[in-house]
């Protein structure tokens, strides 16, 4: 059964730092986009970053420059960095595995970031 358990999440304060990970039990990680979504209060999840199995990546306007998505197939882990975090990017963020080609997507369970003073 694929798992994906993120972890890193919690309290900062603006202009912080906070570091996700998303470890995947997934065999052929190497095959699979990796995105980083996220769901704020009253709002609908949304894409923050993905990372292809190529290695491109694509980001929300509202995090470029500010967060970096990265990969290490070895250790088969997505990480999220998030820099110059502002109360806008309260939200859970959730880790997506996805491989088209067979039709399947997974999800984690979800890490909680607030930031506030």
């Amino acid at each position: 059964q694929v798992q994906l358990v993120e972890s890193g999440g919690g309290l900062v304060q603006p202009g912080g730092s906070l570091r996700l990970s998303c470890a995947a039990s997934i065999i052929a990680f190497s095959m699979y986009d990796m995105g980083w979504y996220r769901q704020a209060p009253g709002k609908q999840r949304e894409l923050v970053a993905l990372i292809r199995t190529a290695g491109s990546t694509n980001y929300a306007d509202s995090v470029k420059g500010r967060f970096t998505i990265s990969k290490d197939n070895a250790k088969r882990t997505v990480y999220l960095q998030m820099n110059t975090l502002k109360p806008e990017d309260t939200a859970v963020y959730y880790c997506n595995a996805k491989r088209t080609v067979i039709g399947v997507d997974y999800w984690g369970q979800g890490t909680q970031v607030t930031v506030s003073s």
